[in-house]
């Protein structure tokens, strides 16, 4: 604990002013005591010898002089062996093991240790005495479920350090000493399995930032064709309650070319977070054959837990995903919402009495929300692996209106944007991305020039209909309904999948290319038609045998046959049969 001590001197809501004496950083855990219990703040804001203090928990009881400890430490998480397939807060308390101390209710003021103290890891050294080390670098492996857990120098170390001593193969605890480092000005520290590091502090023990470039394939064929994610880039995905947000996560989470997945539910409905609880668990893993939360982690805060904790549960994910890309994995980071985020900055902004931004938000929003997912990127570690952190991020915006400022701070900072619309979704389209309103700055795993001939015949197709619609299809000539009808096949056989089918559900990135170039010759081919219900019937048609074509695996010998039927069908239909 720290030598400062300080008294409450005023309470608003969830914010406390606190006269202290002795130092005190920003950023710095602070506990405020009320009844015997020990309430979990963090220092906002230093003025003199007073100090705001968020707190964690429900401010009920506090009073002015009620005194206040100060640890001396910042918001810190536990990093080590045992995270993967944990729920935790966004404290990082373990919330299976909470919910045995305290039954259904949570009281305030538990806090337990993140990883067990108990649990033993079997240690197998991969340094020896005598070599030098410098932070993040690989002193030994424990195994964690399918991984290999590296057990790294701490990342705090500062220039290069011999290795004095190394423990033998065998079982240990996470606080038990693996290592002693000595440094050339004879400095020694010991060095466990478990390390702590501040959540507002990226990770940055690696040799090299690289920029994404390689397509991160989710299987979600109107994501990587259309609107792509790179390995180590952002994204958002904005739209209206019930748009599918959520669903589209968890698909993403199941089948994206990623080792660890890291889910934070930063203030989403409890139901919503229940569910995800629920079924990642009975989720098998297409990687491994065993569930999905064997990789997982997720940061559980909702809508119904302290405001302020929903800031600290996007930080405590992060954290999290960037000890793992230390070791060499591709993480993908998921935060559902953002918007619940700002949310809980807005609120303590105001508490703060700081000038307001754009619709209340605080004034530097766009920083904040930027320098949450600069943390996102491709690096090259010391050792010369390559490693990730791939962010996507869910936005509420109320109304569905995309012009509101969350949504726009996140535009600004992502190179991906995967509108979901309302239209689309009451429309029972699976996924309901829009395609005129999405955008990706990154590469497609699919050619480029049949993406871009593609995206101008969807374009085209939605001016038809909106033209349609005035003047019918009685004035609209045979060459544009012709393009409409090629615009709603695209939609309807490409766009969207069947999440409920085993095969059309996830699509390799060798099946899009297949099927793409089909289709793309599709698109492009002369149809000749001498009425529209003549078009319509059979464009119908080539939609039910494509559709079918979708749900046949691609080792099948049916696949090529359908293939085949296919391109009999439309060479009829442009006379050369």
């Amino acid at each position: 604990m720290s030598d400062a001590t300080g008294t409450i001197a005023g309470v608003n809501g969830s914010i406390l002013t606190v006269s202290f004496t002795g130092a005190v950083g920003q950023n710095e855990v602070a506990y405020a005591l009320v009844d015997g219990v020990r309430l979990m703040c963090e220092v906002m804001r230093v003025r003199g010898n007073q100090a705001d203090l968020q707190v964690f928990e429900d401010t009920t009881g506090l009073a002015v002089g009620a005194p206040v400890e100060f640890s001396g430490e910042l918001l810190s998480v536990e990093l080590g062996p045992g995270l993967l397939g944990q729920i935790y807060d966004g404290l990082q308390n373990p919330l299976p093991r909470l919910a045995e101390q305290c039954g259904f209710f949570l009281q305030r003021g538990t806090y337990l240790e993140a990883l067990p103290r108990d649990a033993k890891w079997h240690f197998t050294p991969a340094v020896k005495p005598g070599d030098a080390v410098t932070a993040g670098e690989t002193l030994g492996k424990v195994p964690e479920g399918i991984f290999d857990h590296h057990i790294m120098a701490p990342f705090n170390l500062e220039g290069v350090w011999t290795v004095e001593r190394v423990a033998e193969a065998g079982e240990y605890r996470v606080t038990d000493a693996v290592a002693r480092l000595k440094n050339a000005q004879g400095l020694t520290r010991e060095a466990a399995m478990l390390q702590r590091w501040p959540v507002k502090i990226p990770i940055q023990a690696f040799a090299e930032r690289l920029r994404p470039a390689d397509p991160l394939v989710t299987q979600v064929r109107v994501i990587d064709t259309f609107f792509p994610v790179a390995i180590g880039g952002t994204y958002c995905i904005p739209g209206p309650f019930g748009a599918g947000k959520t669903v589209l996560q968890q698909i993403t989470s199941r089948y994206a070319d990623a080792d660890i997945v890291i889910i934070a539910a930063c203030g989403e409905r409890a139901g919503e977070v229940v569910e995800t609880l629920r079924e990642f668990p009975k989720l098998t893993d297409p990687r491994t054959g065993k569930t999905l939360i064997d990789r997982t982690v997720i940061i559980c805060n909702t809508s119904s837990m302290p405001v302020a904790a929903r800031e600290a549960s996007v930080y405590t994910a992060m954290t999290i995903a960037g000890y793992y890309r230390q070791m060499g994995r591709n993480v993908l980071l998921l935060a559902d919402s953002t918007s619940r985020w700002a949310q809980a900055l807005r609120e303590t902004s105001g508490r703060l009495d700081e000038i307001p931004g754009e619709e209340a938000f605080p004034a530097y929003l766009e920083s904040v929300v930027a320098s949450f997912y600069e943390r996102a990127g491709v690096v090259r570690l010391k050792d010369g692996r390559r490693a990730s952190v791939t962010v996507g991020g869910t936005v509420s915006p109320a109304g569905g209106n995309f012009d509101e400022p969350v949504t726009q701070a996140t535009l600004k900072v992502v190179g991906a944007f995967h509108g979901l619309s309302r239209a689309r979704s009451d429309a029972r389209r699976y996924p309901a991305i829009d395609p005129l309103d999405s955008w990706s700055k990154y590469a497609s795993v699919v050619d480029a020039a049949d993406v871009a001939m593609a995206r101008e015949l969807l374009h085209q197709g939605a001016e038809i209909a909106q033209m349609m619609k005035v003047v019918g299809e009685e004035g609209t000539s045979m060459e544009d309904f012709v393009v409409y009808l090629k615009a709603e096949y695209l939609d309807a056989v490409y766009l969207q999948q069947d999440a409920y089918d085993p095969v059309d559900s996830a699509t390799s990135a060798e099946r899009q290319r297949h099927v793409f170039g089909a289709l793309a010759g599709i698109l492009r081919a002369a149809l000749r038609f001498t009425e529209k219900e003549q078009a319509r019937h059979f464009m119908h048609g080539l939609t039910q045998i494509t559709k079918d074509w979708n749900r046949i695996a691609m080792d099948a010998p049916e696949f090529r046959a359908t293939e085949e039927r296919i391109r009999r069908t439309v060479a009829e239909a442009t006379g050369r049969a």
